[in-house]
């Protein structure tokens, strides 16, 4: 893979991130944290709904071939999100109600189209 369509791919899964804070925000949810990194892996955003600490994995496919967007978030990336949302909520150290979201953005530019899967696992 060249580098370039490396740095692409990265600008495009920020700008769908960017787009997916968005989209969440106006549907009532709030910021907490964006990129949380530990050694089991990465939660794109943590966001608060009411009571509830949401983790969300955000996921952009330009079509649905292969399953689209949310048919990637596999069992084993559904495992590492937990682990990482577990070693989050130690670190707080304090109890929280969680749930696990999906936002699935597929299409392109004008086009696009979100899927928020709540409770997706």
């Amino acid at each position: 893979m060249k580098l370039s369509q490396l740095i692409t791919r990265r600008n495009k899964g920020k700008a769908a991130e960017s787009l997916a804070c968005h989209h969440l925000t106006e549907n009532g949810l709030r910021l907490i944290e964006r990129n949380f990194h530990s050694r089991s892996g990465e939660i794109d955003l943590i966001m608060q709904h009411e009571n509830t600490l949401v983790f969300i994995e955000v996921r952009y496919r330009k079509n649905n071939d292969f399953g689209g967007a949310k048919a990637s978030v596999t069992p084993a990336k559904q495992q590492k999100i937990k682990k990482t949302a577990l070693y989050y909520m130690q670190k707080k150290g304090r109890e929280f109600y969680a749930r696990f979201d999906v936002l699935a953005i597929s299409g392109e530019d004008k086009s696009l189209t979100y899927e928020w899967i709540q409770n997706a696992f």
